[in-house]
């Protein structure tokens, strides 16, 4: 006799991984908050939020809130049951993104190009964890093992971007561009995010997430009550990430518009 199927969507979001939408939550928290100090000091001019300027900032902060992200995304993907569908979805999202900010730039003056962003450097991890989960069935590689590998390969990308300034890696070819190679001539762009080191840290939270979420479900069913309506507010936030990044910026630069335009300083 099967479960009822009411049950088992109960029971799915019952033991749902919270604490990773959660966690993803918290990152997207502190990039909207970084993107809005960026158009207030740098778009619209007005001289605050000096931490933008600070060393401590962009050495130590904003890593953290990218490898926050990134890691998330590489655990995230070992609960989906199509990983090539949702990499090949996500390139979608990261072209149209593209022609969306060339024309923004090109043709409307408001200067955000963006060729290669996180949302470039995702699609294409995730297509890289799908092809090595299709390589893991066809040659029935133990589990435990890929993780390993996943783990040691991903530290191997990621520390791969330290070496390369050791290294002449500049060249006129943009094939390169998006593993992290200097391009002659390239175009300034925002938000760049090449493969080297950012896939590194994806895959070892790919690696991580198979070993820490082999059932696939919270390591915290314990949390009570209490501790869920306090987190219930940035789980949101997490669970909805992709279109918060897709549509965060715009609606910032258009709010801050409105409010300098009101105030006589746009």
């Amino acid at each position: 006799m099967t479960e009822p199927q009411d049950l088992k969507v109960k029971k799915v979001k019952k033991d749902r991984a919270f604490e990773l939408d959660f966690l993803r939550g918290i990152a997207i928290v502190m990039m909207m908050f970084m993107h809005f100090s960026y158009d207030v000091r740098y778009e619209f001019g007005f001289d605050t939020f000096e931490y933008l300027r600070s060393a401590w900032f962009w050495s130590f902060i904003h890593p953290i809130i990218i490898v926050l992200f990134v890691g998330l995304s590489g655990i995230c993907c070992t609960f989906s049951r199509n990983n090539f569908k949702r990499g090949l979805r996500l390139l979608a999202v990261a072209m149209a993104f593209t022609v969306v900010t060339s024309f923004v730039t090109y043709k409307m003056g408001i200067y955000c190009l963006i060729l290669f962003n996180v949302l470039h450097m995702l699609s294409v991890s995730t297509l890289v964890y799908a092809l090595v989960s299709l390589i893991e069935k066809k040659t029935k590689i133990k589990a435990e093992q890929m993780s390993f590998i996943l783990v040691l390969f991903g530290m191997w990308v990621a520390m791969t971007s330290v070496h390369l300034s050791m290294f002449d890696c500049s060249t006129e070819n943009m094939l390169f561009y998006p593993l992290g190679f200097i391009i002659k001539g390239e175009p300034d762009v925002a938000d760049y995010m090449p493969l080297i080191p950012w896939m590194g840290v994806f895959l070892i939270g790919a690696g991580l997430g198979r070993m820490l979420y082999k059932e696939q479900k919270t390591l915290f069913g314990g949390a009570g009550e209490k501790v869920r309506f306090f987190t219930k507010p940035l789980e949101f936030l997490g669970r909805h990430s992709l279109i918060i990044y897709l549509i965060h910026q715009p609606i910032i630069y258009f709010v801050l518009y409105l409010i300098f335009k009101i105030a006589g300083k746009a």
